[in-house]
């Protein structure tokens, strides 16, 4: 486990150490460590397992979920014009938000200097839909047409109020950067299913209207932070070649790679011996990972091999490589394969302009595909075992930011409430969990914060979040963190 850095004179003193170990112990505990991972192949001949790697501690009880795929709609869909729905608002058209709403809330400095902080109600139609009588925005009529295996929370709320820390927020547990994402914590716990694919893929998907912001995106977001290397998420690309430097370089063949690779496990293999790196580890079993996955990773992103009903349900879209409609349907085709976490990030939702017409473009990327991946892990006995969660960073505000007339406006960034949805993995449907005031503005009923929506996140795959942790610098460091209790929200549990 790492720790704090240690002064470099007792490293080499450390480092020295386990040479005349290892020299005089025959290989020792790192050579026994070594052989058992290089025995992997062998004994997996003899068990029969689900599971590659991962504590032996885990899970603490039954988990309901297997497998998650996380729909990440970078820059913060508005809760109002999509699944928080407000009709009161229409009264209140270009008056300004009442201070007993706003309450002083800090706000960004993309609005703080507004003369007026105008009411813009939304443009939109809401209908009631599936037994449960979910309100849901026109703007998204496929996923209504599931809203009775839905779990739609419409109380969540952060403490972060700009796209960069919201984001490394919800996904990692922290504001600042370093710590390992949800699903590292997943690989680093569980392990994987597939011994031929990552445990934890990520794929990024463009938006369609060129008004759309853009938020940026690095790998930090998914990245193992303190945890070992091996259980950083794996992007995946369009393409021919899915992934970066996997196919083997012209005129290198199989046979020529597996050789090499052998000779370099044999060098990292010398390496760990004297060092004793764990490191050194999970470099050898990257390596061993990329050479399997050469074979896997094509087959899996081919899609020739799917049916004309997949599209016929999906639409051409999905044919269309960097479409969000193209990676959920990967995202399918990767839980099938028993990949243990896929997430996706959606850009394009940061609408402090010309809402209205953006919204339009993004909902149309989404709630087809949405529908569609939901049909098919239906179709598939995949369902029960998945979860799906879709949903932003924070949400937006009631208040236009810029100009405001009857047919457009912006939305400015909002902490206090915001909403998303949850299927599938032992989630209960047709539930809708929370209420806002009549504003959007302020939670009035069962909150739930990111770090309940974690630890429910946890809870779902058979794990305590509270006794899930890691040894980080002297604090046993967990993905909900230490500073505020976490809850399981029980209430949308199957």
């Amino acid at each position: 486990m790492t720790g704090s850095p240690m002064h470099p004179v007792k490293q080499a003193i450390l480092n020295e150490t386990r040479r005349q170990f290892f020299g005089q112990v025959a290989k020792g505990i790192g050579g026994l460590a070594l052989s058992n991972l290089m025995a992997d192949d062998l004994l997996a001949l003899k068990q029969d397992t689900q599971s590659f790697g991962g504590l032996p501690s885990l899970p603490h009880f039954a988990p309901k979920a297997k497998r998650c795929i996380y729909l990440h709609m970078m820059g913060a869909p508005p809760q109002m014009d999509l699944l928080d729905y407000k009709p009161k608002m229409q009264s209140w058209y270009d008056k300004d938000l009442p201070e007993s709403i706003r309450q002083g809330q800090r706000l960004t400095t993309m609005t703080s200097g507004q003369a007026r902080f105008p009411i813009a109600p939304s443009i939109f139609k809401f209908n009631q839909h599936g037994q449960s009588g979910a309100w849901i925005s026109e703007l998204l009529p496929h996923t209504a047409k599931m809203a009775d295996d839905l779990a739609i929370v419409r109380s969540m709320h952060t403490e972060a109020i700009n796209h960069e820390p919201a984001i490394t927020f919800i996904q990692t547990g922290r504001q600042i950067p370093g710590q390992p994402c949800v699903g590292a914590w997943f690989a680093y716990g569980l392990g994987s299913m597939n011994r031929d694919l990552p445990t934890f893929v990520v794929m990024n998907a463009e938006k369609s209207h060129p008004k759309s912001g853009v938020q940026a995106i690095s790998a930090k977001m998914w990245s193992s932070g303190f945890l070992s290397p091996e259980y950083a998420g794996v992007g995946l690309r369009g393409g021919t070649n899915p992934v970066l430097y996997l196919q083997n370089p012209e005129g290198v063949s199989l046979d020529v790679r597996r050789k090499m690779l052998d000779g370099l496990g044999e060098l990292n293999r010398i390496q760990h011996e004297q060092l004793g790196s764990p490191e050194t580890l999970a470099r050898i079993q990257q390596y061993e990972m990329a050479f399997r996955m050469q074979m896997a990773v094509p087959e899996m992103a081919d899609l020739s091999s799917e049916p004309a009903s997949t599209f016929e349900r999906w639409g051409e879209e999905a044919k269309q490589q960097g479409k969000f409609q193209n990676a959920a349907l990967m995202a399918r085709r990767l839980v099938e394969r028993d990949v243990r976490f896929v997430q996706i990030y959606h850009r394009g939702w940061d609408v402090h302009n010309d809402a209205p017409e953006v919204l339009r473009a993004q909902a149309k990327d989404v709630d087809r595909a949405s529908w569609a991946l939901i049909q098919d892990l239906k179709e598939r006995g995949l369902f029960d075992e998945t979860l799906v969660i879709w949903g932003g960073e924070f949400g937006r505000t009631i208040y236009s930011q810029g100009k405001l007339t009857p047919t457009d406006y912006g939305r400015d960034h909002h902490p206090r409430c915001f909403s998303l949805w949850m299927a599938g993995g032992g989630v209960q449907g047709g539930v809708v969990y929370g209420a806002t005031d009549e504003f959007s503005y302020n939670i009035v009923e069962n909150p739930v914060h990111i770090r309940d929506l974690q630890a429910t996140i946890l809870h779902l795959f058979g794990i305590d979040h509270e006794r899930f942790t890691f040894k980080h610098q002297g604090l046993d460091a967990r993905l909900t963190g230490v500073e505020e209790p976490a809850r399981v929200v029980h209430e949308l549990l199957a």
